[in-house]
């Protein structure tokens, strides 16, 4: 389907009608977001037969992972209803007035947090619900007290507009203003741009490919007035495999490992890219074992043809890079709707330390192999990888003194640290932590998963000596 680019004036429409809301949803009560956050939820159930077949129509991505992806986007919509409704959103903290001059005395102080405003959400290709219109950005905006206006994203149209529709009927039906949910279209990177610079504009949320995520970064920061740019930007998730756990469970681990590289095609900002191995015979075992995995994997077509031909440039440029030997690629077929072929490949620490075109992401199944003869070398590994949005250590049981310090590099560079398991798969949870040092995201300290995520949106401020009918407020927007 052909998307229409929004002109300045649409975009304006849309902004501006948010920004004529902003104070009336800020200081709506608890009750009233949680019973839109879930009417939103309930919409989506209601109407999932007809969402997930266009989801599947636009993505490719199959009933099964779209009716799961729909089920998280309505625990996450209800999970963050429940989370206002604990009083979250208006959280504060209060110090009476103690007499007498600093630093023993003080005025009286409370602490307080306000929705900064409007906020653009840019959806995401590769979770057409859980990280679109009514995703986790979207919800965690509204539970703050803030309007949202989506950009959608190319990949899914007819898609957005079918959600936008229903989320639209939800604000009518509980008598909100349609100004509180907008959305603009199109595929060129003005509408983004335009989205951004649009002064009303408080914040932005963005997952997406670093290309996109670095320049509309810049955008925001370019500002007259610059605002905050919460980008997750993708990441190479290293998988550090200690010798304990491959000489116990290599071909075990190979499975696993091989069904997550292989998950949705790849297209998952947590697909592990990168993994660690010690020299030696289990080393060996553990790429046979996973070459064989790979090889038998069926992938579907990527999102998109742009993505697989990115996918093809990415993959050239990994197996062309001094010092890689490929373990598995099959000849690229110049069919940008073909499903990819799993990719594995070989390098040695130093090699990768020293070339930085490896340290980059492959959008789409690719993985490589890193060996490595000792802790050290490990730690210089992970060192280069910079930020990414997990690390995951196999093996890591014992407290040893290598085992620490290569836990310490871990939690340095990583959002989410794993202990077990492989790091596809994001629980929406009040501890989790989906972001990481740059170039995972533009924002470490925050996340965009989990209840958290509402932090973003929320601005705090100290009322020093405030009035009776203020306090009485009580964190509550006046």
């Amino acid at each position: 389907m052909q998307i229409q680019d929004y002109s300045a004036a649409q975009i304006n429409t849309s902004v501006t009608a948010a920004a004529n809301v902003a104070d009336q949803w800020a200081q709506s009560s608890a009750q009233t977001r949680a019973t839109l956050l879930r009417g939103l939820g309930d919409v989506l159930v209601t109407h999932r037969e007809t969402l997930v077949r266009l989801a599947d129509e636009e993505t490719s991505l199959g009933a099964a992972r779209l009716n799961g992806e729909l089920d998280r986007t309505m625990f996450q919509l209800r999970g963050f209803a429940d989370h206002v409704e604990a009083g979250h959103a208006f959280a504060f903290s209060d110090d009476a007035a103690i007499a007498g001059a600093p630093p023993v005395g003080r005025p009286h102080l409370s602490r307080v947090r306000i929705p900064l405003g409007p906020v653009a959400m840019f959806s995401a290709s590769n979770f057409p619900l859980a990280f679109s219109v009514l995703g986790g950005d979207t919800a965690s905006a509204l539970a703050a007290g803030c309007p949202v206006v989506v950009k959608a994203h190319p990949g899914h149209p007819r898609l957005s507009r079918e959600v936008f529709k229903l989320a639209q009927s939800v604000l009518a039906q509980q008598g909100l203003p349609d100004g509180l949910l907008g959305m603009v279209e199109g595929a060129g990177i003005d509408v983004g741009v335009e989205l951004v610079r649009h002064p009303e504009i408080a914040a932005v949320a963005f997952t997406g490919s670093f290309k996109g995520g670095s320049a509309l970064w810049a955008q925001a920061n370019a500002r007259r007035r610059p605002i905050p740019f919460y980008g997750e930007l993708g990441s190479i998730n290293p998988i550090v495999a200690l010798p304990s756990a491959l000489s116990a469970q290599a071909e075990e681990l190979a499975q696993a490992l091989a069904a997550s590289i292989e998950f949705g095609s790849g297209q998952i900002c947590t697909s592990p890219g990168l993994v660690v191995l010690f020299e030696g015979a289990d080393a060996d075992r553990f790429e046979t074992a996973l070459r064989d995995a790979l090889k038998d994997k069926k992938t579907h077509a990527m999102l998109t043809p742009g993505m697989k031909r990115n996918f093809d440039a990415g993959v050239a440029r990994l197996i062309g890079t001094r010092g890689v030997q490929a373990v598995l690629a099959g000849e690229a077929t110049g069919d940008d709707h073909a499903p990819p072929r799993p990719v594995l490949a070989r390098t040695s620490a130093k090699n990768f330390v020293a070339e930085h075109a490896l340290h980059e992401e492959v959008f789409g199944p690719a993985c490589l192999l890193v060996r490595v003869g000792s802790a050290d070398e490990v730690v210089d590994v992970l060192t280069a990888v910079g930020g990414s949005l997990t690390v995951t250590l196999w093996g890591a049981e014992n407290g040893t003194d290598d085992v620490r310090r290569i836990t310490r590099r871990a939690t340095q560079i990583a959002g989410r640290v794993l202990f077990g398991g492989v790091p596809t798969g994001v629980a929406v949870t009040g501890s989790q932590n989906h972001g990481g040092p740059w170039p995972a995201s533009t924002q470490p300290f925050t996340t965009s998963v989990g209840y958290a995520a509402m932090d973003r949106f929320l601005r705090p401020v100290a009322l020093q000596s405030a009035p009776a009918w203020l306090a009485e407020c009580a964190g509550q927007p006046c």
